[in-house]
């Protein structure tokens, strides 16, 4: 893992989960430890929200290989997190409503990263990304 924030600028961690529901567990755990490492507690329970709906969504594609995690801390006091998976659908952000049980994902990744998100299509796929930082004090 990569030296806290005192040290360097420069942290990455990537992890390879398999497209099964487990590992969205798996994800938060390396979000939680990515930012610990980093001294950026106050980001975690964003983060790992943010993290489980790319996840879970790239669980649903039913592809076969492995979707790659990977938290980049970007700068002082913020970190991009990314979930490159095997599908070229797009992630949609749908208005779902006060009374909906579902459908709120990229709502609140997007309120949780200030609308600081997004997608990179790729040849064999695509990466959802998103920034997360610290308020300042």
């Amino acid at each position: 893992m990569a030296a806290g924030p005192g040290k360097s600028t420069s942290g990455r961690v990537q992890s390879h989960l398999p497209y099964e529901p487990q590992s969205a567990a798996a994800a938060r755990r390396l979000v939680r430890t990515a930012l610990l490492g980093w001294g950026l507690a106050e980001l975690i329970d964003a983060g790992e929200v943010v993290v489980s709906e790319p996840v879970g969504n790239a669980v649903k594609t039913g592809c076969r290989l492995t979707m790659t995690v990977t938290l980049q801390w970007t700068a002082l006091r913020s970190v991009r997190i990314g979930v490159r998976d095997g599908s070229r659908a797009m992630p949609c952000r749908v208005d779902a409503g006060p009374a909906a049980e579902c459908d709120r994902g990229l709502a609140l990744v997007h309120h949780l990263t200030e609308g600081q998100w997004g997608v990179t299509v790729e040849p064999d796929g695509k990466t959802v990304h998103a920034d997360l930082c610290t308020r300042p004090a």
